[in-house]
């Protein structure tokens, strides 16, 4: 008999499964999900089940590096890679309709709602060549810039600490992508005119070393020119310290905003908003690669102080975080 937190992981999987299945985000014996049971062992889904009706046979104890000729998914390496590379708790990898057939044609998703600006941001996409996952190490390149990632004419694989936050990301992509779709059939070409006007220009010649105060001052030249941001940072009275902190070192800048313009830049984290994370991630945001909101909301870069009061001026601040790859890094 299986006692504690192993049982407990068991009845979370089987529960989660059932969802899945029941909301047909996965059918038949599609799909496989894990959770980490210690530093070096997962609980996985046998190969050959069904997620909706699992029993506590179909859960197996494995080691991240000995599975031991046991029956695992054969998306196993991927699991494995996953928790080797990553903290999170627990995966996700199921195939939602609508998401598959969107991905089969489309390469980006656009974006129509601000909820799915905020929670999802750029949704990466794996190409992928056979049923199974055989080239897990994109798919981790990819889950460094978005905890939810597309394997193309697959599925997804989604990550977290949690089974429903996991499942919140997928439940979110397949109704953005729903909304997508029922737009295009109010105007065929909003798929490929959305958000023409946050399309930057990328050609200018001079870069910088990443986080050096020329390459912030560079930041700050840009926004005070924006005309947008100044319009918004108007209407909205965009007026607040706002810091970014590079992890692991002293370096870190203070934005004093006023109605929308940079006043003044400081050279400490003395803000009541103070955003911060290791250089692998900023590079990840200065490049364009990774949207700040969503990186904070799915826990790759950490907040000081209250994401709902910085979401009043969503609007600016997103294309602020859009100027910030204009400059380029070395």
């Amino acid at each position: 008999m299986i006692f504690g937190k192993e049982a407990a992981l068991k009845k979370e999987i089987i529960k989660i499964g059932k969802k899945l299945y029941d909301l047909r985000l996965v059918v038949a014996r599609a799909g496989n999900l894990s959770a980490r049971l210690d530093n070096d062992n997962i609980l996985v889904t046998k190969s050959g089940t069904s997620l909706g009706s699992l029993t506590l046979n179909d859960i197996i104890k494995v080691g991240l590096s000995n599975i031991e000729n046991k029956p695992v998914t054969s998306e196993f390496p991927l699991h494995s890679l996953v928790y080797k590379n990553f903290p999170h708790k627990v995966i996700i990898h199921c195939h939602p309709p609508l998401v598959n057939a969107y991905f089969a044609l489309y390469s980006d998703l656009k974006t129509l709602t601000f909820e799915t600006k905020l929670y999802l941001g750029n949704i990466p996409v794996v190409a992928q060549d056979t049923p199974a996952i055989t080239k897990p190490e994109l798919v981790i390149d990819a889950l460094k810039i978005n905890n939810l990632v597309v394997i193309k004419n697959h599925g997804v694989v989604s990550i977290a600490d949690k089974f429903s936050d996991a499942l919140y990301l997928i439940e979110s992509l397949e109704e953005a992508v729903k909304t997508a779709s029922v737009a295009r059939l109010f105007k065929k070409e909003i798929l490929d005119d959305l958000d023409q006007e946050l399309k930057n220009d990328l050609t200018q010649d001079q870069s910088y070393l990443m986080f050096s105060k020329e390459h912030i001052q560079a930041i700050v030249d840009l926004v005070n020119k924006d005309e947008f941001i100044s319009q918004k940072g108007q209407e909205l009275d965009l007026t607040l310290r706002l810091a970014i902190k590079l992890d692991g070192t002293d370096k870190a800048y203070r934005f004093n905003f006023e109605k929308g313009r940079i006043v003044k830049l400081d050279f400490d984290a003395d803000a009541p908003f103070v955003i911060s994370a290791p250089a692998e991630v900023w590079e990840l945001v200065f490049l364009g690669k990774l949207d700040s909101f969503v990186a904070v909301t799915q826990g790759k870069m950490k907040l000081q102080g209250q994401l709902a009061q910085l979401s009043r001026w969503y609007v600016p601040f997103s294309r602020l975080f859009q100027i910030f790859k204009q400059v380029k890094i070395k």
